[in-house]
């Protein structure tokens, strides 16, 4: 499938004509689930080590027996390619994305961290590891869970049942490792995303990218996972077009340099990210609030997902008139489905398993254009953030998959 390009704007109606026509659904870019999202990512690597039960998604990666996978949050394919000056090692190693074709992978719909990172770990797109979304419905309570931060909490074995990558790597004999903040050891989001082997902690960047490296010297076979956090956080609170942003990238660049020269023999450094982001003014025109729309808030019972990236829960009966209303007042701006057609557009993956399907908002909107539906009341901290992500556009879907052997 070929990776995604920013669609052609729709020919705008006449300004007298009241319904402008919506954006078709099948303009939206969609991720290449199955040959290069982050989902075929560790499949991939485990089937060169003889992993039972995985297979090669992603046919550019050549096997080798020690893997480390290394996730910059927020850090995507365009932002990289854009600031060459701030991340020199980094945009030294771009023809190398991919296998050597120098392209990108796709994150999966949404673009989130939680989804991101449930996609990595499990191997698994959305609709079936279940995560799809910031804040989805649990349809056992009626409430929003964050599956983020998880709360409310939710027994994790039962939202997300499959094994892990690693947990599979890891009876199979293979050395498998996480190397991240003390504070993600024991959260929800790891046991379901990120389990199976070793955690270990270490709190700066420079410890765990040296301890990444033991752990993938360990063992003759082994699958290490590493992450950094800050260059989504900063990108978050000051944006993209930050110093503060571009600070963190050169630091992060500096890690990456230093892990890529501790390799052990036989080994081969992946580095990716979860989602890039997008930068959206502060003004009206921009930031469409919700809780000060009639409209858009008539029928709704849920607001769930973020502000790119909107799971809609309609009250009972009224899913087809908030479908309606959704596409008139946002259609221009943002892609709108009904849950069964973003289904079958494949926005959440090839399949949705059965617990995963009442998750999904009756309604999804996906924005294309630089534009944000914000809820200043409900979601006052998430309204106020600079940088934003979750959609399909090539900045916030395409990640690099940078590659450094030894």
């Amino acid at each position: 499938m070929a990776q995604p390009t920013r669609p052609t704007p729709p020919s705008h109606t006449s300004a007298w004509d009241p319904h402008p026509e919506p954006l078709p659904l099948d303009s939206a870019p969609l991720p290449e689930y199955g040959s290069g999202s982050l989902a075929d990512l560790l499949p991939t690597l485990a089937a060169g080590m003889g992993v039972p039960g995985m297979s090669t998604a992603i046919p550019e990666l050549t096997p080798t027996d020690r893997n480390c996978v290394f996730l910059i949050d927020g850090l995507g394919w365009e932002q990289l390619r854009a600031h060459p000056d701030e991340a020199p090692f980094m945009t030294s190693l771009l023809a190398s994305s991919r296998g050597g074709t120098g392209r990108p992978l796709t994150a999966g719909y949404p673009a989130t961290t939680a989804t991101s990172l449930a996609s990595v770990g499990t191997g698994l797109p959305p609709g079936a590891h279940g995560l799809p979304g910031y804040t989805v419905r649990n349809p056992d309570t009626g409430e929003l869970m964050n599956q983020l931060r998880w709360q409310p909490w939710t027994p994790p074995g039962a939202w997300q049942p499959y094994p892990t990558v690693f947990e599979l790597a890891h009876r199979a004999g293979v050395h498998a490792a996480q190397v991240s903040s003390p504070a993600f050891a024991n959260t929800p989001l790891t046991k379901v995303a990120l389990s199976g082997g070793t955690f270990h902690g270490r709190l700066s960047g420079e410890e765990r990218v040296d301890f990444a490296a033991e752990q993938l010297a360990a063992a003759d076979r082994a699958l290490v996972y590493t992450y950094y956090a800050e260059v989504d956080g900063s990108g978050h609170r000051y944006g993209v077009d930050s110093d503060t942003w571009r600070g963190q990238l050169m630091y992060v660049d500096r890690l990456v340099q230093r892990l890529a020269e501790q390799l052990p023999p036989r080994s081969a450094l992946y580095v990716t990210a979860d989602h890039g982001m997008v930068d959206v003014p502060f003004d009206e025109e921009h930031r469409i609030d919700f809780d000060e729309d009639w409209e858009l808030k008539a029928g709704v019972a849920l607001l769930g997902g973020e502000g790119r990236a909107r799971h809609v829960y309609a009250v009972p009966g009224a899913a087809n008139d908030v479908l309606t209303c959704w596409r008139e007042v946002l259609g221009e701006q943002f892609w709108v489905a009904s849950r069964d057609e973003a289904i079958a557009a494949g926005w959440f993956g090839p399949r949705i398993d059965e617990r995963v399907y009442d998750r999904i908002g009756d309604v999804v909107a996906a924005a294309r254009d630089d534009v944000l539906l914000i809820a200043s009341q409900r979601e006052p901290n998430e309204s106020q953030m600079v940088g934003n992500h979750g959609s399909m556009t090539p900045a916030e879907q395409l990640v690099p998959l940078l590659e450094v052997r030894s």
